[in-house]
């Protein structure tokens, strides 16, 4: 039996709500909201008042961890980055079968040509910067040293942290819940079926990359067009709130992560409905890759409400919920994925953009044609904020990097929510689509990029004058 989007099995159609289904979704799903999106009132070390700021509980629990081990991060860094370095050069050159046939770690460690060279990059400029050897260019304090002393510890942190709790909100139903919900809300306005929410919120609530992924697989299984994996992949592969935190951490506005969470959720809403009807989405081919017959199924079975199916859904994830054991098993793989998949990446993009940045006037050129325009939105520093734009399409962390030092917080804000805004990073979600079957090419990837840039912008603006 099949209904629309939601494909009814005969286990879902005998299946039957139970307590222990619904208590098994409910109650780790508001853990992990209330770990990761529900504010309290804590800022610089203390508990204060609402009308003081606030932040997200996991922030806290940052900022512990980070004040206990303190200057031993970045050596954890280091080692992280080299064990990353040794095991991906022993894959390549030695090609065990332990490695290869074990799908978790090939995926670590068996990685493209330009990722394996990137590795490397990262490892030497680690090097380099953590024993101050070699170019001052490399492991100054406002290239390498900034990344490796001042984000890549945050980044260490967060990532742990997101890896070991994040599956309260993936692994217990809360996606299948909040996916058929939305089901409703996607066809009409975006054009999308119901499922690509799930996409949406597994790559706002997990990563980037998830989505992406997600996406793609969709695409091969013939549920979206190329137009509609086109679509998810560059509108919807959201941001993380764990990307979020450390941006917003990085330009010293914790207290407003809340703040920035809602602006940029704004900004996702515009740009997804208007970017996917101009060029080059528009012209890419509405056609699917392969037939599938349970695909566009999207009506929710006779004598169910949305919500009441979307609890069904939720509530047999959750009784397929892993146990204690797998739920640490998987919390530690996430954790060495992020580790493992993203510092280096970080370490050698990021120093890369940050001595171009230093010592050319590149991203200053570039950044000179958006100076009227955020005159124009009575931005304070608009040529040092000028500079910080188009940086971020090599990576998203260089423009918060960059635009740190800016006196001007309602400055920094609109930079943190821009950074995010603009989604399209090579040195990972845009990179990552080039590698799939994703039919959108770099140029298109700037073009959109540059689309996000240009209507995200005046929205972060207003909001940014209405809060500070």
């Amino acid at each position: 039996m099949k209904n629309n989007n939601f494909v009814i099995n005969k286990e879902e159609e005998g299946y039957n709500l139970t307590l222990t289904g619904i208590l098994k979704f409910f109650i780790p799903s508001v853990i992990g909201i209330m770990i990761f999106m529900f504010p309290i009132p804590y800022l610089d070390g203390k508990f204060v008042t609402y009308l003081e700021g606030f932040t997200i509980p996991i922030a806290v629990i940052k900022d512990y961890i980070q004040g206990f081990f303190g200057d031993l991060l970045p050596m954890f860094v280091v080692i992280s980055i080299m064990i990353t370095l040794v095991g991906t050069l022993y894959t390549k050159i030695m090609k065990p079968s332990f490695i290869l046939k074990n799908e978790f770690l090939d995926n670590l460690f068996n990685v493209s040509f330009f990722w394996t060279i990137t590795r490397i990059i990262g490892a030497i400029f680690v090097l380099i910067t953590y024993f101050k050897y070699g170019y001052e260019m490399i492991h100054s304090g406002n290239t390498g040293g900034l990344l490796l002393n001042d984000l890549m510890p945050v980044l260490l942190i967060v990532f742990f942290l997101a890896g070991v709790l994040l599956p309260l909100i993936l692994d217990f139903g809360l996606l299948e819940f909040v996916g058929v919900i939305l089901s409703r809300v996607m066809r009409p306005l975006f054009g999308l079926p119901g499922r690509s929410s799930v996409d949406c919120l597994t790559s706002w609530l997990g990563d980037g990359t998830i989505g992406v992924l997600l996406t793609n697989k969709q695409l091969e299984s013939g549920f979206y067009t190329k137009r509609e994996a086109a679509v998810i992949a560059t509108s919807f592969s959201a941001v993380s709130i764990t990307f979020c935190l450390v941006v917003i951490s990085q330009v010293k506005l914790e207290s407003y992560f809340i703040h920035m969470i809602g602006v940029v959720a704004v900004c996702g809403i515009a740009c997804a409905f208007i970017v996917p009807r101009l060029m080059p989405l528009s012209k890419i081919e509405n056609a699917y890759t392969k037939d599938n017959e349970d695909r566009d199924h999207e009506t929710v079975p006779k004598g169910k409400t949305l919500f009441t199916y979307g609890l069904q859904k939720a509530s047999q994830r959750a009784e397929k919920s892993p146990s204690l054991f797998s739920f640490l098993n998987d919390g530690l793989k996430n954790v060495l994925d992020m580790w493992i998949g993203v510092l280096p990446v970080v370490m050698a993009i990021g120093t890369f953009g940050l001595i171009i940045a230093e010592e050319t006037p590149l991203f200053s050129y570039l950044g000179m044609p958006f100076i009227p325009f955020i005159e124009l939105l009575n931005i304070p520093h608009a040529v040092e904020m000028s500079e910080t734009i188009m940086v971020g399409f090599a990576d998203m962390f260089l423009p918060t990097i960059i635009g740190s030092s800016i006196e001007s917080d309602l400055t920094r804000f609109v930079i943190a929510c821009l950074s995010v805004s603009q989604l399209i990073y090579m040195s990972e979600v845009g990179g990552l689509i080039l590698a799939t079957k994703i039919p959108v090419n770099f140029i298109q990837l700037l073009i959109i990029f540059l689309l996000r840039t240009i209507i995200s912008l005046p929205i972060i603006a207003i909001f940014a004058h209405l809060i500070f």
